[in-house]
């Protein structure tokens, strides 16, 4: 079991990677159908396009960097590679911190996929200056817990996509309606699941 999960987080992420890759800077660079789902008008749409490659790039970062950095062979092997991935991945989830915010404002599904994703993003920047906190203080449990929560928030937007499938294409339920539920509910998610990871000491 511990192998499998292990080689999940690892391939996941890759392929989730090459997914969001290629649908916003390959098929649809302008964002043009993305745009179409919301409901309020972007007011400053090249500033949006901006902070959204931004926002989509430094979590990219995050996703190469994460399953380097919790997998424990890897840090055993390399203590010096681990604290400079570290370092990354902790830079490409502050860097991202303003324009996550920023686009947060224009979400599918109005205020409250907003207040949802203003959530996610706090949790997301909270669970890994704690993590990089703890590590300071070379309390490295600690540390590998809150970084675990840190790399499982993630996989937010993937979650989302799952959750929007669901909801909007098998249940029939409107794409805003669809988007509301997956904000809140992918950061809820994927905490319980890092929670159970944890508590299993599947990564440590």
């Amino acid at each position: 079991m511990r192998k499998y999960i292990i080689v999940t987080i690892v391939i996941i992420p890759m392929m989730w990677i090459f997914h969001t890759f290629s649908k916003n800077f390959l098929v649809d660079p302008t964002f043009q159908k993305f745009i179409s789902y919301k409901d309020q008008m972007i007011t400053n749409l090249g500033l949006w396009v901006i902070m959204i490659r931004i926002h989509i790039i430094l979590a990219i970062i995050s996703l190469l960097t994460g399953p380097l950095g919790i997998l424990k062979r890897l840090r055993v092997q390399s203590i010096h590679f681990h604290s400079w991935n570290g370092r990354v991945y902790v830079m490409s989830i502050i860097l991202n911190f303003i324009p996550g915010v920023y686009v947060s404002f224009f979400a599918t599904g109005g205020w409250f996929s907003t207040i949802g994703f203003l959530l996610l993003n706090l949790l997301w920047l909270v669970t890994t200056f704690l993590g990089y906190l703890y590590i300071k203080d070379k309390k490295v449990s600690l540390h590998s817990r809150w970084m675990i929560r840190s790399f499982f928030l993630s996989f937010a937007n993937m979650t989302i996509y799952i959750i929007v499938t669901i909801t909007h294409y098998i249940l029939h339920f409107s794409y805003g309606t669809s988007y509301s539920i997956a904000v809140w509910a992918c950061w809820i998610i994927n905490l319980l699941v890092a929670e159970l990871i944890i508590r299993k000491k599947v990564l440590f």
